[in-house]
């Protein structure tokens, strides 16, 4: 599956809604759309003006909805080359090889075991918008 639009990646988004991941070491079992939210806010805190790093935080968990396909393979058209990168190491390396995925890592981590207000999606559009914009104009130029 290849999301084409800001729209279809919102209603995959939307459809965390509900949708669980199971607990793990150190991890408690979290409602995956909520959880997308926390780390994407945790990103944002720690990293404001990285967008891509926020939208990947935002995005990492749509994986248990597309399985058998792969979720880095499925926003890369979307929302560009190295959100994809973030998404595929992000759950393919236990251990982060770069600082974008140790602070993804610990994101994720974080969104699993505390509980805040991160806000709703909607307040992403914009940002998705904005990634998506910017990896077609980068596509349109290559």
């Amino acid at each position: 599956m290849e999301l084409r639009s800001v729209e279809e990646l919102m209603d995959l988004l939307y459809a965390c809604r509900g949708s669980w991941d199971p607990p793990g070491p150190g991890k408690d079992r979290v409602d995956l759309h909520q959880h997308a939210l926390q780390t994407a806010a945790l990103l944002r805190r720690r990293r404001p003006a990285d967008k891509e790093l926020q939208v990947a935080g935002l995005v990492h968990a749509i994986g248990p909805l597309l399985r058998p396909a792969d979720p880095a393979d499925a926003v890369r058209t979307l929302l560009g080359e190295r959100v994809g990168r973030l998404l595929r190491d992000h759950h393919r390396h236990p251990e982060p090889t770069d600082d974008d995925l140790l602070c993804l890592r610990q994101a994720d981590e974080e969104g699993h075991t505390t509980d805040f207000d991160a806000g709703v999606l909607e307040d992403w559009r914009t940002v998705l918008e904005l990634v998506a914009a910017r990896n077609s104009r980068l596509g349109a130029v290559d």
